[in-house]
């Protein structure tokens, strides 16, 4: 990147906004060229933001047109990394709130100055045909400002993966609390991305005009079915678990029960997400990273023999000082 650019995140205290915060801001500091500033309705859930480089937290409610509009005055690149997988009490808090109402509050202030917009999306996203009002949603986003005539780009990950995720982290708290694992969709088939190469593919399209009107399918190297996935994650924790495939009579029923779950861990809206697989076409690039080169760097940390590892280490020191 040879120009100064200043770009603004929106949703940037997500777990793809942090990781795209920090390498943008690490490519900004080597080459003395990148403003970074995060909208957030609330500053104090950016606290881990304020300390990287060159990053500047703004507290901008993007669903005010009027202060969305004048936030993005003086910026060359708005990436919205807005989502959310369930409904939730609040401003912003349904899918059509979330996604398609936001979108088009980003076309009207981005219109005002010319912004390039960049749209972090879904894989199978699909405003007519999508299975899930999540999908449906996405779709109907990422279609207007696709014809909003801005110069945009879309990016649409397959369920991502890193430190703190949504998908082997959240499987390993449950697979330690519970003795056994119900699954719903076990035959439900993934691809899992890197948040490191998602967030990478969207620095490198900052600086690359030619990616301005496509949308990119985002996949790991690998496919995995949900059943795999889990059955992995007890590998990684070194823990043995029974994993009981749910009929979809029973998995919906699941579905309903664990909406009222405070938090919604499950609900029938994901259960529509997984009637299509989450994997990319055969023209699709697949990203480089695989799951064993990443997740046991955070999950082997919960592993009990890891654990059992590092107490000793920590003895060894002690005797050591004595």
């Amino acid at each position: 990147m040879s120009n100064s650019q200043s770009i603004c995140l929106i949703g940037g205290s997500g777990f793809l906004g942090t990781e795209l915060a920090d390498q943008l801001s690490r490519l900004g500091s080597d080459n003395k060229c990148n403003k970074i500033t995060v909208l957030t309705r609330d500053t104090r859930k950016m606290r881990s933001l304020r300390v990287v480089p060159t990053v500047t937290v703004v507290q901008v409610d993007p669903y005010d047109v009027d202060a969305l509009t004048d936030a993005l005055a003086d910026q060359d690149i708005v990436i919205n990394l807005v989502g959310i997988l369930n409904t939730r009490v609040g401003h912003g808090g349904t899918f059509e709130q979330a996604h398609i109402q936001l979108a088009e509050n980003i076309v009207t202030a981005a219109s005002k100055h010319n912004n390039r917009v960049i749209q972090v999306s879904s894989l199978n996203a699909d405003a007519e045909n999508g299975p899930s009002e999540y999908l449906r949603t996405k779709g109907k986003a990422a279609d207007l400002l696709l014809q909003s005539g801005l110069p945009v780009t879309v990016f649409c990950p397959s369920v991502m993966f890193g430190n703190s995720d949504g998908l082997y982290t959240r499987f390993a708290n449950l697979l330690q609390a519970l003795p056994f694992m119900p699954l719903a969709c076990a035959e439900a088939r993934f691809a899992p991305v890197f948040v490191g190469d998602v967030a990478k593919a969207i620095v490198d399209a900052t600086s690359d005009p030619s990616t301005i009107g496509q949308s990119y399918n985002l996949c790991g190297p690998e496919e995995f079915t949900l059943h795999e996935i889990v059955q992995y994650t007890t590998d990684v924790l070194g823990i043995k678990r029974k994993i009981i495939p749910l009929p979809n009579g029973i998995a919906k029923l699941q579905a309903y029960i664990m909406e009222l779950v405070p938090g919604k861990p499950f609900s029938r809206d994901n259960y529509n997400s997984m009637k299509v697989d989450s994997v990319c076409k055969d023209g699709d690039s697949a990203q480089p990273t695989p799951v064993s080169k990443i997740v046991p760097t955070y999950l082997g940390k919960m592993n009990r023999q890891s654990r059992l590892q590092q107490y000793r280490e920590l003895a060894r020191r002690d005797i050591s000082k004595d």
